[in-house]
Protein backbone atom coordinates (compact mmCIF):
# COMPACT_ATOMS: atom_id res chain seq x y z
CA UNK A 1 0.00 0.00 0.00
CA UNK A 2 3.10 2.25 -0.09
CA UNK A 3 2.76 4.01 -3.44
CA UNK A 4 4.38 7.30 -2.46
CA UNK A 5 7.31 8.38 -0.32
CA UNK A 6 6.31 8.33 3.39
CA UNK A 7 7.45 11.96 3.75
CA UNK A 8 5.24 13.00 0.86
CA UNK A 9 2.38 10.97 2.33
CA UNK A 10 2.85 12.82 5.63
CA UNK A 11 2.78 16.12 3.73
CA UNK A 12 -0.49 15.14 2.06
CA UNK A 13 -2.03 14.29 5.43
CA UNK A 14 -0.76 17.53 6.98
CA UNK A 15 -2.30 19.60 4.19
CA UNK A 16 -5.63 17.80 4.10
CA UNK A 17 -8.60 18.47 6.35
CA UNK A 18 -8.17 17.56 9.99
CA UNK A 19 -9.26 14.08 11.04
CA UNK A 20 -12.29 14.61 13.32
CA UNK A 21 -11.70 13.69 16.97
CA UNK A 22 -14.27 10.87 16.88
CA UNK A 23 -12.38 9.28 13.98
CA UNK A 24 -9.01 9.75 15.67
CA UNK A 25 -10.41 7.82 18.63
CA UNK A 26 -11.84 5.10 16.40
CA UNK A 27 -8.54 4.84 14.55
CA UNK A 28 -6.62 4.32 17.80
CA UNK A 29 -9.23 1.92 19.15
CA UNK A 30 -9.12 -0.16 15.96
CA UNK A 31 -5.32 -0.39 15.90
CA UNK A 32 -5.21 -1.27 19.60
CA UNK A 33 -7.95 -3.89 19.68
CA UNK A 34 -8.83 -5.29 16.24
CA UNK A 35 -7.07 -7.76 13.99
CA UNK A 36 -5.95 -6.45 10.58
CA UNK A 37 -6.43 -2.76 11.51
CA UNK A 38 -5.07 -1.63 8.13
CA UNK A 39 -8.49 -2.47 6.73
CA UNK A 40 -9.58 0.85 8.24
CA UNK A 41 -9.82 3.68 5.67
CA UNK A 42 -7.69 6.16 7.62
CA UNK A 43 -7.26 9.92 7.66
CA UNK A 44 -6.69 10.96 4.02
CA UNK A 45 -8.92 8.34 2.42
CA UNK A 46 -11.60 9.14 4.97
CA UNK A 47 -11.44 12.85 4.10
CA UNK A 48 -11.71 11.96 0.42
CA UNK A 49 -14.78 9.79 1.02
CA UNK A 50 -16.35 12.60 3.04
CA UNK A 51 -15.54 15.11 0.28
CA UNK A 52 -17.03 12.84 -2.42
CA UNK A 53 -20.23 12.55 -0.41
CA UNK A 54 -20.40 16.26 0.23
CA UNK A 55 -20.14 16.82 -3.54
CA UNK A 56 -22.72 14.16 -4.41
CA UNK A 57 -25.05 14.89 -1.44
CA UNK A 58 -26.59 11.40 -1.58
CA UNK A 59 -29.95 10.56 -0.04
CA UNK A 60 -29.19 6.85 0.07
CA UNK A 61 -25.78 5.20 0.52
CA UNK A 62 -24.95 1.50 0.55
CA UNK A 63 -21.67 0.40 2.11
CA UNK A 64 -20.40 -3.17 1.74
CA UNK A 65 -17.84 -3.75 4.49
CA UNK A 66 -18.52 -1.87 7.71
CA UNK A 67 -15.44 -3.08 9.61
CA UNK A 68 -15.27 -0.81 12.70
CA UNK A 69 -17.38 1.98 11.19
CA UNK A 70 -14.73 4.52 10.15
CA UNK A 71 -15.68 4.83 6.47
CA UNK A 72 -19.41 4.84 7.28
CA UNK A 73 -18.94 7.85 9.55
CA UNK A 74 -17.00 9.61 6.79
CA UNK A 75 -19.65 8.80 4.18
CA UNK A 76 -22.41 10.04 6.47
CA UNK A 77 -20.83 13.51 6.50
CA UNK A 78 -22.30 14.14 3.06
CA UNK A 79 -25.74 12.57 3.56
CA UNK A 80 -28.77 14.75 2.99
CA UNK A 81 -30.52 15.62 6.29
CA UNK A 82 -33.20 13.01 5.60
CA UNK A 83 -30.71 10.53 4.12
CA UNK A 84 -29.95 6.95 5.16
CA UNK A 85 -26.77 4.90 5.08
CA UNK A 86 -27.08 1.12 4.80
CA UNK A 87 -23.96 -0.74 5.86
CA UNK A 88 -23.35 -4.50 5.71
CA UNK A 89 -20.63 -6.63 7.29
CA UNK A 90 -20.35 -10.36 7.87
CA UNK A 91 -18.27 -10.06 11.07
CA UNK A 92 -20.68 -10.00 14.01
CA UNK A 93 -17.79 -9.54 16.45
CA UNK A 94 -17.33 -5.94 15.28
CA UNK A 95 -21.02 -5.04 15.26
CA UNK A 96 -21.11 -3.49 18.74
CA UNK A 97 -17.93 -1.51 18.21
CA UNK A 98 -19.27 0.05 15.02
CA UNK A 99 -22.64 0.68 16.63
CA UNK A 100 -20.98 2.42 19.59
CA UNK A 101 -19.07 4.78 17.31
CA UNK A 102 -22.14 5.46 15.18
CA UNK A 103 -23.83 6.62 18.38
CA UNK A 104 -20.84 8.75 19.37
CA UNK A 105 -20.78 10.30 15.89
CA UNK A 106 -24.50 11.06 16.07
CA UNK A 107 -25.42 9.06 12.98
CA UNK A 108 -27.29 6.11 14.54
CA UNK A 109 -30.71 7.40 13.47
CA UNK A 110 -29.51 7.64 9.86
CA UNK A 111 -27.68 4.31 9.76
CA UNK A 112 -29.11 0.86 9.07
CA UNK A 113 -26.56 -1.76 10.11
CA UNK A 114 -26.79 -5.32 8.80
CA UNK A 115 -24.75 -8.35 9.85
CA UNK A 116 -24.61 -11.22 7.39
CA UNK A 117 -23.78 -12.21 3.82
CA UNK A 118 -24.12 -9.19 1.55
CA UNK A 119 -24.94 -11.42 -1.43
CA UNK A 120 -28.08 -12.52 0.42
CA UNK A 121 -28.91 -9.12 1.95
CA UNK A 122 -28.56 -6.83 -1.08
CA UNK A 123 -31.47 -8.34 -3.08
CA UNK A 124 -33.77 -7.75 -0.08
CA UNK A 125 -33.04 -4.01 0.08
CA UNK A 126 -35.96 -2.11 -1.41
CA UNK A 127 -34.03 1.08 -2.11
CA UNK A 128 -32.50 3.11 -4.92
CA UNK A 129 -28.99 4.28 -4.05
CA UNK A 130 -27.05 7.38 -5.05
CA UNK A 131 -23.74 5.94 -3.90
CA UNK A 132 -22.35 2.46 -3.22
CA UNK A 133 -19.02 1.93 -1.46
CA UNK A 134 -17.50 -1.55 -1.89
CA UNK A 135 -14.82 -2.49 0.62
CA UNK A 136 -15.63 -6.09 1.49
CA UNK A 137 -14.22 -9.49 0.47
CA UNK A 138 -12.43 -9.13 -2.84
CA UNK A 139 -13.54 -12.47 -4.27
CA UNK A 140 -17.09 -11.17 -4.61
CA UNK A 141 -16.43 -7.66 -5.99
CA UNK A 142 -17.87 -8.56 -9.40
CA UNK A 143 -20.94 -10.16 -7.82
CA UNK A 144 -21.49 -7.09 -5.66
CA UNK A 145 -21.23 -4.88 -8.74
CA UNK A 146 -23.90 -6.89 -10.53
CA UNK A 147 -26.18 -7.03 -7.49
CA UNK A 148 -26.10 -3.29 -6.79
CA UNK A 149 -26.15 -2.02 -10.37
CA UNK A 150 -29.92 -2.08 -10.88
CA UNK A 151 -30.39 -0.50 -7.43
CA UNK A 152 -28.12 2.41 -8.37
CA UNK A 153 -29.68 5.56 -9.80
CA UNK A 154 -28.56 6.78 -13.21
CA UNK A 155 -25.93 9.37 -12.34
CA UNK A 156 -25.07 7.44 -9.17
CA UNK A 157 -21.61 6.23 -8.20
CA UNK A 158 -19.90 2.99 -7.19
CA UNK A 159 -16.62 3.46 -5.30
CA UNK A 160 -14.47 0.36 -4.76
CA UNK A 161 -11.44 0.17 -2.47
CA UNK A 162 -8.21 -1.89 -2.68
CA UNK A 163 -8.39 -1.90 -6.45
CA UNK A 164 -4.60 -1.95 -6.96
CA UNK A 165 -3.97 -4.65 -4.35
CA UNK A 166 -0.66 -3.21 -3.11
CA UNK A 167 0.48 -2.80 -6.71
CA UNK A 168 0.17 -6.52 -7.41
CA UNK A 169 -2.25 -5.87 -10.30
CA UNK A 170 0.90 -5.49 -12.40
CA UNK A 171 1.92 -9.05 -11.57
CA UNK A 172 0.66 -12.60 -12.03
CA UNK A 173 0.12 -14.93 -9.09
CA UNK A 174 -2.28 -17.86 -9.68
CA UNK A 175 -2.28 -18.60 -5.95
CA UNK A 176 -3.63 -15.14 -5.05
CA UNK A 177 -7.36 -15.49 -5.69
CA UNK A 178 -8.05 -11.98 -4.37
CA UNK A 179 -5.67 -10.52 -6.92
CA UNK A 180 -7.38 -12.44 -9.71
CA UNK A 181 -10.81 -11.25 -8.54
CA UNK A 182 -9.72 -7.62 -8.42
CA UNK A 183 -8.22 -7.77 -11.91
CA UNK A 184 -11.44 -9.32 -13.20
CA UNK A 185 -13.45 -6.56 -11.49
CA UNK A 186 -11.27 -3.80 -12.97
CA UNK A 187 -11.64 -5.22 -16.48
CA UNK A 188 -15.37 -5.77 -16.00
CA UNK A 189 -15.86 -2.12 -15.12
CA UNK A 190 -13.64 -0.94 -17.96
CA UNK A 191 -15.66 -3.02 -20.47
CA UNK A 192 -19.08 -1.89 -19.19
CA UNK A 193 -20.51 0.52 -21.76
CA UNK A 194 -23.14 1.70 -19.25
CA UNK A 195 -20.60 3.46 -17.06
CA UNK A 196 -17.64 5.81 -17.02
CA UNK A 197 -14.78 5.04 -14.64
CA UNK A 198 -11.46 6.22 -13.27
CA UNK A 199 -8.90 4.58 -10.97
CA UNK A 200 -7.08 6.73 -8.41
CA UNK A 201 -3.69 5.54 -7.05
CA UNK A 202 -4.70 6.59 -3.55
CA UNK A 203 -3.54 4.34 -0.71
CA UNK A 204 -4.40 0.85 -2.07
CA UNK A 205 -6.25 2.20 -5.10
CA UNK A 206 -9.83 3.47 -5.47
CA UNK A 207 -12.07 2.89 -8.48
CA UNK A 208 -14.84 5.41 -9.13
CA UNK A 209 -17.68 4.39 -11.45
CA UNK A 210 -20.51 6.62 -12.64
CA UNK A 211 -23.65 4.93 -13.94
CA UNK A 212 -24.70 6.58 -17.19
CA UNK A 213 -27.45 4.21 -18.30
CA UNK A 214 -29.25 1.01 -17.36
Amino acid sequence: MDFIDPKLEAYVAAHSGEEPAILQNLNRDTYANVLMPRMLSGHVQGRILAMFCQMIAPKRILELGTFTGYSAICLAEGLKPDGLLYTIDINEELEEMAKTYFEKAGISSRTKQFIGNAIEIIPKLDEEFDLVFIDADKLNYSKYYDLVFDKLKIGGYIIADNILWSGKVLTEDPKDKDLEAIKIYNQKVKNDSRVSCVVLPLRDGISIVRKNSN
